[in-house]
């Protein structure tokens, strides 16, 4: 059970089940036992379409997809998305322009407003970054999934994103998967470590790091 409006860490060693966890909440993959809630209501069978409309929205990579999009043109397709309504080839582009000062109100909100006309395959890997969560946030999700959103980044991309996040964070529930405890403690208020597919401690960062299990576990392999 999560918090309401409040950013959540999922942590936890390789193959302790947090991928498995986002891809169960999203309907990539489907539970062999029991069953899934979201929002009071049972989601266990139902796509992942049908779980975005009903407000969960999860960032993914983008490096491989649409590599001549722009950066707009990249957020206008996730606000059509968003709708419901398939983009049919014969609208042309002028289906996708009642989309636009939203996803130019996006952009500015992660902070790429200036980079509406680029490519989106050139843009250094912490704004890809950044544009994976404005794709997110086009679904005007009530809870946001967040992969592993600093993996790979400069100690300065990792600063961007901490505050991108903290700015994204109002009148939403955050569930995110990291590596970086010092991110971790900054960002979420609750933490919840996993170990073989199970909950082992759920707390406060400061309660959690000291919890004798979690030490042997995860925290103790990095600190």
């Amino acid at each position: 059970m999560l918090d309401d409006g409040r950013v959540h860490a999922l942590v936890g060693p390789n193959g302790a089940g947090k991928t498995t966890l986002f891809n169960l909440l999203t309907g990539f993959l489907q539970p062999t036992s029991g069953e899934i809630r979201l929002f009071g209501e049972d989601a266990t069978r139902l796509r992942p379409d049908r779980i975005a409309r009903r407000g969960v929205a999860r960032s993914f990579q983008i490096t491989s997809l649409f590599e001549q999009l722009t950066v707009l043109e990249h957020v206008l397709l996730a606000l059509q998305s968003g709708t419901g309504v398939g983009l049919r080839f014969w609208s042309g582009e002028g289906a996708l322009h009642r989309f636009e000062p939203r996803a130019r109100e996006l952009l500015e909100e992660v902070g790429l407003a200036h980079l509406a006309g680029r490519l989106a395959s050139s843009l250094p890997y912490g704004q890809k970054r950044a544009l994976e969560i404005a794709l997110a946030l086009a679904l005007e999700p009530t809870l946001l999934l967040l992969d592993e959103p600093t993996a790979g980044m400069s100690l300065e991309d990792v600063r961007r994103t901490i505050d991108l996040v903290q700015r994204v964070r109002a009148d939403r529930t955050v569930l995110l998967v990291e590596h970086n405890m010092g991110v971790v403690a900054e960002l979420a208020e609750r933490v919840i470590v996993m170990q073989a597919g199970r909950i082992i401690a759920d707390g406060t960062y400061e309660t959690v790091r000291h919890d004798p299990a979690v030490v042997t576990a995860y925290l103790g392999q990095v600190e």
